[in-house]
C-alpha cells in the first residue's frame, strides 16, 4: 500500500516538473516575441487576439519538438525581424548592431583630438 502511494506521488511530481520546465521555456520565448498589435508589449504581456494566437502557435511548435532558434526563424520569416526583441545579426541589420559602436569610437577620437588640440594651445 505504501509502495503504491509512493509511486503515485512520485509520478505526479515528475509530471508536474516536466510541465513546469515546458512552461518556463514557453515563457522565455513569449517574452522575446513582440506583439504586432500592442506597440511595445511582448506577447507574454499582451492579451490581444494576435498574442493569444501566437502563444498557441508557439505551444504547437514546442510540442512538435522545435528549438527556440527554429521557432524564432519560423516567426521572423512569417512576420519579419521586427517581431523579435533580440533579432539575429544579419547583413540587413548589421548597421543597426554596429552603429552604436561606430559612434562611440568616432566620439572618442573627436574627444581625444580636442583634448590634444587644447593642450597644445595652453
Amino acid at each position: 500500500m505504501k509502495l503504491k502511494f509512493f509511486l503515485i506521488v512520485f509520478f505526479l511530481n515528475l509530471s508536474i516538473n516536466l510541465n513546469s520546465s515546458e512552461l518556463v521555456e514557453e515563457s522565455k520565448i513569449h517574452k522575446n516575441l513582440r506583439c504586432l498589435v500592442c506597440q511595445g508589449q511582448s506577447i507574454a504581456d499582451s492579451n490581444s487576439e494576435f498574442a493569444l494566437t501566437l502563444k498557441m502557435v508557439v505551444k504547437d511548435l514546442i510540442d512538435q519538438g522545435k528549438t527556440d532558434d527554429e521557432i524564432y526563424s519560423f516567426l521572423s520569416d512569417k512576420y519579419g525581424d521586427w517581431i523579435l526583441y533580440k533579432p539575429k545579426l544579419s547583413p540587413g541589420n548589421f548597421l543597426l548592431w554596429g552603429l552604436p559602436y561606430l559612434v562611440l569610437i568616432i566620439g572618442g577620437v573627436i574627444i581625444v583630438f580636442l583634448i590634444r588640440k587644447s593642450s597644445k594651445k595652453a
